[in-house]
């Protein structure tokens, strides 16, 4: 299966001069844009009991994000992503025990894989882009989005894309300086828009995350879930 690139991010709680204070570090605003993403799963959340979240994007197909490297601790969540409709449609049928049953598009897949939809929202981003002082040129950039949900829930998210998880720490270091650069406190935690959905629109799927989750940290996503999917 094609591995996808590794999405290490932090969420936060932002604040009126967040925009303001990404200028001022040299932040370049990339755009703002309005999108629909919807949820996919088992009635049971088999996917995302498992720290799997499907995600279809309006205008934009469809998202995997797996699960990255044990053992991560702190603020933040590590992830791979996975794009290409066979490679989600691998991952799929392997989480759900489904080997064997065939390949398709993903949207021919769900019914097979008794997967429907579990939540649907709005969000109003605004994507920064800035490369830390002292950082070497080449080193990608870190990204910043700003979302607010349809339903009244606003949340940033500090981001880096590597390809090794060799590169994961430096990664690490870099979103833990800019956040604290944000006036982020060290071990704020915010939850991704898709849990926050679960909790208010459908509290007994929140709860069922909650009690699968007991032993990690908090429930994660992005968005979603957003930390799942966001």
């Amino acid at each position: 299966m094609a591995q996808g690139l590794i999405e290490v991010e932090r969420k936060f709680l932002p604040g009126p001069g967040t925009e303001e204070r990404l200028q001022e570090l040299g932040g370049t605003l990339e755009h703002r844009v309005t999108f629909r993403d919807t949820y996919y799963d088992t009635p049971e959340l088999s996917l995302m009991q498992a720290d799997h979240w499907l995600r279809r994007r309006e205008d934009s197909g469809w998202e995997l994000k797996c699960p990255g490297a044990a053992g991560v601790l702190g603020p933040h969540t590590e992830y791979k992503e996975l794009t290409a409709e066979p490679a989600i449609v691998a991952q799929l049928c392997k989480v759900l025990g489904a080997d064997g049953l065939g390949a398709g598009d993903v949207a021919a897949m769900l019914g097979p894989l008794g997967l429907q939809e579990v939540a649907s929202f709005v969000t109003k981003r605004s994507a920064w882009k800035l490369v830390l002082l002292g950082a070497d040129e080449e080193e990608p950039q870190l990204r910043v989005d700003l979302d607010t949900a349809d339903f009244g829930y606003a949340v940033g998210e500090v981001e880096a894309l590597v390809h090794e998880e060799a590169e994961v720490p430096t990664a690490l270091e870099k979103i833990h300086r800019l956040s604290s650069m944000l006036g982020v406190p060290a071990q704020e935690t915010a939850p991704a828009k898709l849990i926050v959905y679960l909790q208010r629109f459908r509290p007994q799927d929140y709860q069922r995350l909650l009690e699968v989750n007991s032993s990690r940290e908090r429930p994660q996503e992005t968005e979603d879930p957003d930390n799942c999917l966001g």
